[in-house]
C-alpha cells in the first residue's frame, strides 16, 4: 500500500509542477502577445487604417481622452477616432513601458507613453501633444486580446483661457 501511496504523491507533485509551467509558460507568451497587439495598433494608426484601429476594441469597450467627452462602445469611439484618421498632420505613437497579464489569464494592462500630433479642429492649427496611458485588455474567447479600457492623459497643459473683456468706462 505505501509504494501506491509514494506513487499518488509524486504524479500529485509533477502535476502541480506541470500546472505551474504550463501557467508560467502561458503567462509568458500572454504578455508577448499584448506586446505584438500593441506593436501593430501603432502600425494600424501610422497606416490610418480605421478598420484596422476599431479592430483592437472589444464591442463593449471605453475611450477616455483629454478635452473629449467618453466615448462608451465601439460605435462611439469610432466616430470620435474617425476625423483623426482623416487628418493628414495626425500622428500616434505610444510606447508600451509595462504589460501585466493576470494569474487568471483573461485580463491584461498595459501602461506607456504617447506623442500625438494632429489639426486642432477650432483654430486649424498643428499641435503636438505628449502623455501616458493605460489599456485594459481582455482575452476574447478566439485568444485575442481586445482594449475594454482605453485611457490617456496628457502632459501638456492646456491653453490658458481668453482674457476677459475689459469694461468700458461711462461716458
Amino acid at each position: 500500500m505505501k509504494p501506491f501511496a509514494a506513487l499518488c504523491a509524486a504524479t500529485l507533485v509533477a502535476a502541480t509542477l506541470t500546472a505551474c509551467k504550463q501557467s508560467s509558460d502561458t503567462h509568458n507568451a500572454d504578455v508577448s502577445a499584448v506586446h505584438a497587439t500593441e506593436a501593430q495598433w501603432n502600425q494600424d494608426y501610422a497606416a490610418r487604417d480605421l478598420d484596422k484601429i476599431m479592430s483592437h476594441y472589444a464591442d463593449d469597450a471605453v475611450l477616455m481622452v483629454p478635452g473629449a467627452h467618453l466615448s462608451n462602445g465601439k460605435a462611439a469611439i469610432r466616430e470620435g477616432i474617425k476625423p483623426m484618421t482623416a487628418d493628414p498632420a495626425m500622428e500616434l505613437k505610444f510606447v508600451t513601458t509595462r504589460v501585466e497579464v493576470a494569474k487568471s489569464g483573461d485580463l491584461a494592462y498595459t501602461q506607456g507613453t504617447y506623442t500625438l500630433t494632429l489639426t486642432d479642429p477650432q483654430t486649424k492649427q498643428v499641435i503636438h501633444d505628449r502623455g501616458n496611458y493605460v489599456t485594459t485588455y481582455r482575452k476574447e474567447p478566439d485568444g485575442t486580446w481586445k482594449a475594454v479600457a482605453d485611457i490617456s492623459t496628457s502632459e501638456v497643459p492646456p491653453p490658458a483661457p481668453a482674457p476677459a473683456p475689459t469694461p468700458k468706462a461711462a461716458k
